[in-house]
């Protein structure tokens, strides 16, 4: 008996990996939608820390509409720069075309139809399936995320692990989507149930800072409840939104459900209008945020948006100084000071004064700029952003602060790619509330240090500013602790934790200026937002009952009649 040889299925998931990098498997496997693989193909032949071939043809970042990689008809496209080296990456639309957005919605629009009604256990199975093929291709992400913003190898793989946490958190999503009975609630056999219906379609604007992470803050969970999503993410850095679309594409999630569309503000502008657009996420700075919410909400939309932020850390004379010092030097400059939990400010209480100071230049000191495995720090996303940074810097001592570390002289930077962003990172002491350096939301490698008497003169500065997301203090007191968690006025308290991000159970959150909407992101107060209640109230005779024994009743319903 000749028995056949059974074939091996193929695993669409490594061949794409394969296809990304190709130097690692067969050059020829081919897997589907080959517009959005060639252009991961281009960029993964290019190492974060090169420049680009001048003889390479750039490519050009597709949209994912409806299941399908396609690229924009629009002729107006601008260059995606590493901002390591200065080269160009890609080429992304400057804005997606009308027609290409409003297919977008109308895509997810009819996926919705049949997407909300997906039995719930089914919907998470796609989400295990995403969960696990992201763990999958960590490399080709972290090494996108590396090429487009620069991030160092483990902030990068960082940026991932914890979009993935939130994921996991999507996963178990049927406990934060169970409804509520009330049987018998009141004469008559009145029965009531209360349970959660998706939205619609949801629109998720992502920044720069977190090409992964953000994400997947948004759309696993909102598909997770029965929304359909599209998704614009920053025009900075639209490569690892690519690849997890890609990712989708290939666990097989039903068209429609995920559309991604490349571009800037008249993107964004146009999916607020579109009338099918029934809620919108939005991360980013705070007037950008506040224009999207204005006029999300304007056009009846829900919106959450999660804003800029000015951090501070409290150092009091009982803390560990080695903990106190090494937190906020990690916390400050990890990721170049782009995200939104940096700590920006420290505040000496007391005569923690000279000693915390010292401490904190030696060891900024002993960061290391640049992009090599080893790295501590990399570049500023932009040169516009650099110069944006370097300007306020250069008004410090102007202003009567004094430049106690000066990150633009940094002797690193001697060595690293001319084309590049780079600034080691800087440490200005002597700051006062009223200098520009502390006024706005720098978002660079800069820690401000200011000094204060008391801890209640240190809450007063961090209350009289108008950010809100969050803070931490350094302290071996429960008293002090106590008293700072219950006075200060944050989203996010860290007590010796310099970043105080909890688990997704528990919502990202902030205060005041931080934050508009009033369910953030992620947790159970996630999936409010991305639901709406429904009340059922129902009658059923008795059995023993006589039948048509109703009567017209002129009065309101109540529990007692």
């Amino acid at each position: 008996i000749n028995k056949k040889k059974k074939k091996k299925k193929k695993n669409h998931l490594q061949e794409t990996r394969s296809f990304w990098f190709p130097n690692q498997t067969h050059p020829n496997t081919m897997p589907p939608n080959t517009h959005v693989t060639r252009w991961m193909r281009a960029m993964s032949t290019m190492p974060a820390t090169s420049p680009k071939p001048a003889s390479m043809s750039i490519p050009q970042v597709p949209n994912y509409i409806n299941g399908k990689f396609q690229p924009s008809s629009t002729t107006n496209y601008m260059p995606v720069i590493s901002p390591s080296t200065g080269a160009t990456t890609s080429l992304t639309p400057q804005n997606s075309t009308h027609d290409e957005i409003h297919t977008a919605v109308s895509s997810a629009s009819s996926a919705f139809q049949t997407w909300s009604t997906t039995p719930l256990p089914r919907r998470l199975q796609y989400l295990f399936q995403l969960r696990q093929a992201i763990l999958d291709h960590m490399s080709p992400l972290q090494e996108i995320i590396r090429t487009e913003l620069g991030k160092t190898p483990l902030d990068a793989r960082g940026d991932i692990i914890r979009g993935l946490e939130v994921v996991e958190f999507a996963c178990g999503a049927a406990q934060q989507m169970a409804g509520r009975a009330l049987p018998n609630f009141g004469t008559g056999n009145l029965d009531a149930m209360q349970f959660r219906e998706p939205l619609g379609v949801v629109a998720n604007i992502c920044p720069f800072n977190f090409p992964a992470m953000i994400p997947l803050w948004m759309f696993p969970l909102a598909i997770a409840c029965g929304n359909t999503v599209v998704l614009k993410p920053s025009e900075l850095v639209p490569g690892a939104m690519n690849v997890l679309a890609q990712i989708c594409h290939d666990i097989k999630l039903p068209p429609g459900v995920l559309n991604v569309v490349q571009g800037g503000k008249e993107t964004v502008e146009t999916l607020i209008q579109h009338k099918d657009v029934k809620a919108l996420s939005f991360v980013g700075s705070t007037p950008v945020g506040t224009d999207i919410y204005l006029n999300a909400t304007r056009n009846g939309k829900r919106a959450q948006c999660n804003l800029g932020a000015k951090n501070h850390a409290v150092v009091m004379p009982d803390c560990d100084p080695e903990l106190a010092t090494n937190s906020i030097v990690g916390a400050a400059f990890g990721a170049s000071g782009q995200r939104c939990m940096a700590l920006s400010v420290a505040i000496l209480v007391g005569d923690t004064k000279n000693v915390i100071l010292d401490s904190l230049i030696s060891k900024a000191k002993q960061i290391k700029v640049g992009m090599g495995e080893d790295a501590d720090m990399g570049p500023i996303v932009t040169k516009k952003s650099k110069l944006r940074i370097e300007n306020i810097l250069n008004h410090v001592e102007k202003q009567g602060g004094v430049l106690a570390l000066n990150g633009m002289k940094n002797d690193q930077l001697k060595s690293l790619p001319v084309g590049g962003n780079w600034m080691g990172p800087t440490i200005v002491s002597k700051v006062q509330p009223n200098m520009q350096v502390y006024q706005e939301e720098v978002f660079g490698p800069v820690l401000s240090v200011m000094s204060v008497d008391t801890l209640e003169d240190a809450i007063q500065i961090i209350n009289a500013n108008p950010y809100g997301n969050g803070t931490a203090i350094f302290t071996s007191s429960g008293s002090h602790a106590r008293y700072f968690q219950h006075h200060v006025d944050a989203g996010q308290v860290g007590i010796n934790v310099p970043i105080p991000l909890g688990p997704p159970s528990l919502s990202f959150t902030g205060s005041r200026g931080s934050i508009l909407g009033d369910l953030p992101f992620y947790g159970q107060y996630g999936v409010d937002f991305l639901t709406r209640p429904k009340n059922v109230i129902s009658r059923w005779p008795d059995l023993k009952s006589t039948p048509n024994a109703s009567k017209i009743s002129m009065v309101i319903p109540s529990t007692s009649g």
